[in-house]
């Protein structure tokens, strides 16, 4: 029972510059002159999964927005760097990049979760981070192939009750992590013990959506934004989204959990960080030009094309958020067994 609470709570809701002032002529300029021509060079951000998945999407929608408003004045890269749901390359950015002002990435739940599970986890987490700002919430989603002979969420609950080790039901990260608790909510919430469940793991969600077409599992467990196209083109059926009312655009007529009976849901944030050691100055001049981002017209667009929901949060009160959602993620893991 203590983890159905705290299912429905948690998860609510993926180099200093040179440059002085002249105004005095000969004068030392002040320290908080400093970075005032940052950025120098260009800026990456990083996508800690495959191609495809929420991370991706939403690295190259910041990429796309900021670089067509020319907020930054320098160009803009996103890289790819897959492992571990985020782990492997939050193990690198922790210790070699935590001064790399040049260098932020996306994240989302996985950041607590891998640092707080018992296997696979990561000894790093947000708090080896700067939290920039929160800029979106998605919902998860149960999909299928078109094909498939489950046509809702009452025909997977029924398979699962006969028996579940003949339902093979994939996601883009590890046990333990955010897809494995979104496909197993469902069940867990119907009276299925969790650990029955037979998940199998995959590398970011676009490997999973490849399993899934391809024949190698029976159900994926995702996040809404990322099966738009799919559905589009006719290449699956969503059964089920986890929020609280129905989505627009390609998902408008998926049913939520709680239309079906399942009295659940799962929201999944996404932000930006950059270094643990990034300076006042770099964040302050990313406070600003995220702020000005979450409100233009090209990313409203961006959020349009991609059903997600904007959810901004500046650093401060992002980092707040965290330490929330860290307590209640830790809550939801012990209450699974998965505690470390």
């Amino acid at each position: 029972m203590a983890l159905t609470g705290v299912l429905a709570l948690s998860l609510t809701a993926c180099g200093a510059g040179g440059g002085a002032s002249s105004t005095n002529a000969g004068a030392k300029p002040a320290a908080s002159d400093k970075s005032s021509s940052y950025p120098e060079k260009p800026i990456v951000i990083v996508a800690p999964s495959g191609a495809g998945g929420g991370w991706d999407k939403t690295a190259r929608s910041v990429s796309k927005t900021l670089a067509e408003s020319k907020a930054v004045g320098q160009p803009i890269t996103v890289e790819n760097k897959p492992g571990g749901g985020g782990a492997v390359f939050m193990a690198e950015y922790a210790t070699k990049d935590k001064k790399d002002n040049y260098k932020l990435f996306i994240s989302s739940p996985p950041i607590l979760i891998n640092n707080l599970k018992k296997e696979g986890n990561s000894p790093y987490g947000y708090k080896d981070t700067t939290p920039l700002a929160q800029l979106t919430k998605d919902y998860g989603a149960i999909v299928v192939s078109a094909g498939s002979k489950f046509k809702d969420m009452k025909s997977v609950i029924e398979a699962l009750k006969a028996d579940p080790t003949k339902v093979t039901v994939a996601g883009g990260s590890a046990p333990g992590s955010m897809d494995h608790l979104i496909a197993v909510l469902p069940a867990y919430k119907s009276g299925i013990d969790p650990k029955k469940v037979k998940y199998v793991s995959y590398d970011g969600g676009g490997e999973a959506m490849t399993s899934l077409l391809g024949g190698n599992a029976d159900v994926i467990a995702t996040d809404a934004s990322s099966v738009g196209e799919y559905v589009k083109a006719g290449k699956v059926r969503v059964l089920a989204v986890m929020a609280p009312n129905r989505l627009s655009g390609e998902l408008k007529d998926v049913p939520t959990l709680k239309e079906q009976g399942i009295d659940a849901e799962f929201n999944i944030w996404r932000g930006i960080f950059g270094p643990k050691e990034m300076g006042k100055d770099e964040l302050a001049f990313w406070d600003a030009k995220l702020k000005e981002m979450s409100d233009s017209e090209g990313w409203k667009k961006e959020l349009q094309a991609n059903v997600w929901e904007k959810d901004y949060k500046n650093a401060a009160d992002f980092k707040v958020f965290l330490a929330q959602q860290e307590s209640q993620v830790k809550d939801m893991l012990t209450a699974l067994g998965m505690a470390k």
